[in-house]
């Protein structure tokens, strides 16, 4: 399909796509939604920022106003599994947009948060539910969800979701759905744990691969800085003072760092939110808001939290940690460029990481270039130098003075008078020098008495 115009749509659903002025589907829409309207099992490949909750949410949609049902207590006719609280807030959004025409309704199940809200609308009854893992199967014990009438099942973001360790809550859900149902597989990689996954859910699927490395090339343009670790931090003030720099998102390696670096950014005169795993889900949402805003012009993040910012306007994706893994980076710089706009990614590359670059630029299958007039990074401050401390370091060698040295030749040098076997015999105490010491004492006190 080229339009949307040449589906079979509902009206109460093409009125919502003309009053968000829809009239192109993006590449995996035109793929998978003729497929999904027909009842079809589906196995998508394509990253965040192409349009697939659309895909999904259109036909779901189509299929309930078509059957115009009351929605029963505690028992959804659709359940959308997402692996984080943003991403779920963000499917529940989607729906409410395109089915706004509908007398239909949704709940959201996510952890972080009190279950009472959640418990009472499951208890007054939803066609659809979007929920993450975790929470669901707390409220599933409870008898909070019955799984019994479910008709479509979606998994988004299944790689994340077996990246986060959700495999034991997938399969125990699974377990529960009713052999008859439609279900929409959706996946930025697919691993073999994720294929293996896709094989026991879906039955004849139809299966469409957008590329993701193919959108994040064409669309963002990418750069890597060579930078020590010592370095980073002045060159990103740098960087963020630009006036290209509008929005930015920052990534990290850690939660810890990501807390770190908004601190001193803030101290620096930045307006920045760290946003992790760790943080209460009013903490997130407000960071979010704030960012969406512009009152914030950085959001620090870590990886478990990338794919649930869906904000337009990012003018920069900065990796000040290269990801531990690669298809991580895709994810990362698939924040800015959304929405067909255009979008600019830097990368912190320090000599530690540079295997790092190399994974990426295999996967990508481009090498990143380099940056032309990298700026010249100040020298360390005491804080980048507490920053880049190993925390083995920082808690162990308190008040312990010097270390002599364990090199055989220097102690040969030091203590020409030692047996070269003892020397090599390694060790910081030269143990036979203080049995010698001991024998002399002895002796000493014999003649004395």
């Amino acid at each position: 399909m080229k339009t949307f115009a040449e589906l079979d749509l509902i009206p109460a659903v093409r009125r919502a796509l003309a009053d968000e002025k829809y009239e192109i589907p993006t590449p995996i829409q035109a793929q998978t939604v003729p497929a999904a309207l027909l009842g079809k099992d589906v196995l998508g490949c394509a990253q965040t920022g192409t349009g697939k909750t659309a895909a999904f949410a259109l036909p779901i949609l189509n299929r309930l106003g078509q059957q115009d049902r009351k929605a029963t207590p505690n028992r959804p006719l659709v359940l959308v599994l997402a692996p984080t609280r943003e991403l779920a807030i963000q499917i529940g959004d989607s729906f409410a947009t395109y089915g706004k025409h509908l007398a239909l309704r949704h709940a959201l199940v996510y952890g972080g948060v009190s279950q009472v809200n959640q418990v009472r609308a499951l208890n007054r009854g939803a066609h659809i539910l979007v929920a993450t893992p975790g929470r669901l199967i707390d409220l599933m014990n409870q008898g909070y969800v019955e799984l019994d009438q479910l008709e479509v099942f979606v998994l988004d973001e299944a790689d994340r979701m077996l990246d986060m360790g959700f495999l034991p809550d997938l399969k125990r859900i699974i377990k529960e759905l009713p052999n008859q149902r439609q279900s929409l597989f959706f996946s930025a990689t697919m691993p073999p744990k994720i294929t293996e996954l896709s094989q026991s859910l879906l039955r004849k699927p139809v299966s469409v691969n957008v590329t993701p490395k193919q959108t994040s090339v064409e669309r963002i343009e990418q750069q890597v800085f060579f930078v020590e670790r010592t370095g980073k931090r002045a060159l990103l003030q740098q960087v963020l003072s630009g006036s290209d720099v509008d929005r930015a998102i920052v990534f990290t390696k850690t939660k810890r760092g990501a807390n770190m670096l908004a601190q001193k950014l803030l101290l620096g005169g930045v307006k920045a939110a760290a946003i992790h795993g760790n943080k209460s889900q009013g903490a997130r949402q407000r960071a979010l808001e704030a960012f969406r805003q512009k009152q914030v012009e950085v959001l620090v993040a870590t990886d478990v939290a990338a794919r649930g910012i869906d904000i337009d306007g990012v003018t920069h994706v900065i990796n000040y940690d290269m990801p531990l893994e690669p298809e991580s980076y895709v994810h990362r710089i698939g924040r800015t460029g959304r929405a067909g706009a255009e979008g600019m990614a830097l990368s912190f590359c320090s000599a530690d990481e540079r295997g790092d670059l190399r994974a990426i630029e295999n996967l990508i299958g481009q090498k990143v270039p380099l940056a032309p007039n990298q700026p010249k990074a100040e020298p360390p401050t005491a804080a980048d130098a507490t920053d880049r401390k190993p925390a083995s370091q920082a808690r162990g060698r308190r008040n312990s003075g010097p270390k002599r040295p364990t090199s055989t030749a220097t102690e040969a040098q030091q203590t020409p008078n030692r047996n070269p076997a003892e020397v090599a015999g390694g060790g910081d105490t030269p143990k036979p020098r203080r049995r010698r010491k001991t024998q002399q004492r002895r002796q000493r006190t014999k003649q004395t008495t």
